[in-house]
């Protein structure tokens, strides 16, 4: 029989709360459900206004893995959901996750949640910059810290302010708080950043999406910025085989992983590690929604 339970006065149906999600640690789909109904309070300011894409893994991540910008079927009319026209559909509609019973439906799905960096009041006009940071073999996130302080540095020169969160799999992301601002701008301003990068660090960075350029170094990945593209939103869940949260981290963390001694465990975090992490530290991406700390793209 499918559990019934009631979220802020609306039944969701759970299903299937025994199955094991994330097989190296055991754990389960009802444990998974257990943390975003946990962390709800820290997840939801990250997701509201926001268009939001699935990455489903019902299985795993050893089962099927698509990715969905469409409503799933089933969706619950009180489940909001905002147009959003696309070439190959110009009718399209996505959900929007407004609320504790709307994130456990969606978590039910068992999805990772990506996001635009833009709302729904203005499309295509971000309010926020990022980096994906990805290393590639046998470059770490040791190495993606280095280059994370050194792309804080050249923001911070041009009146901007970045925040850092791991992104769940092998890399850094840095997230910075922009005046709002065509996303086609952020977009040109990321990739500038990125080319100097590698100028400035030719052994350790590379701008362009080529494998074959990777090995070794970190990819400095700008084209997230495009109004098409979504990141990994803070305190995702990720389809790994431990359940990896894409995290906040304090640029102390940072600053140390940096270290040519530092162990690259030190930046995986797991849905274990974050209650306890915002009993300690907060919230550390707050700033992103304070206007106060948005600066203007150059």
């Amino acid at each position: 029989m499918t559990p019934i339970t009631e979220v802020e006065g609306r039944r969701l149906a759970l299903s299937n709360l025994d199955k094991v999600l994330h097989p190296l640690t055991g754990t389960t789909k009802g444990e998974v459900l257990h943390y975003y109904a946990t962390v709800g309070a820290a997840i939801l300011p990250h997701l509201r206004d926001r268009p939001v894409s699935f990455l489903r893994y019902p299985d795993g991540p050893d089962g099927q893995l698509f990715f969905t910008k469409n409503p799933p079927p089933g969706t619950p009319s009180w489940v909001n959901t905002t147009p959003v026209p696309r070439s190959e559909d110009p009718r399209a509609r996505q959900v929007v996750i407004q609320d504790l019973p709307s994130l456990m439906w969606a978590a039910n799905l068992v999805v990772e949640f990506h996001t635009p960096q833009w709302r729904t009041s203005s499309p295509a006009v971000a309010d926020r910059l990022v980096f994906d940071l990805d290393p590639g073999p046998p470059a770490t996130v040791v190495d993606c810290c280095r280059v994370a302080l050194h792309l804080r540095e050249r923001l911070a020169a041009d009146g901007l302010e970045a925040f850092a969160k791991t992104s769940g799999a092998k890399g850094l992301h840095l997230l910075v708080p922009v005046e709002p601002t065509p996303s086609e701008r952020v977009s040109a301003y990321a990739k500038q950043l990125a080319v100097e990068a590698e100028a400035a660090l030719p052994r350790l960075v590379v701008h362009r999406m080529a494998r074959a350029l990777r090995p070794g170094k970190v990819f400095v990945d700008h084209s997230q910025n495009a109004a098409a593209k979504t990141t990994a939103t803070p305190y995702t869940l990720r389809a790994r085989a431990r359940p990896t949260v894409s995290a906040p981290v304090t640029w102390d963390e940072v600053a140390a992983c940096a270290e040519p001694s530092a162990d690259p465990e030190e930046l995986v975090l797991t849905m274990d590690d974050i209650a306890p992490r915002l009993e300690r530290y907060g919230e550390l991406l707050a700033p992103l929604f304070a206007p106060s700390h948005a600066g203007g793209v150059p």
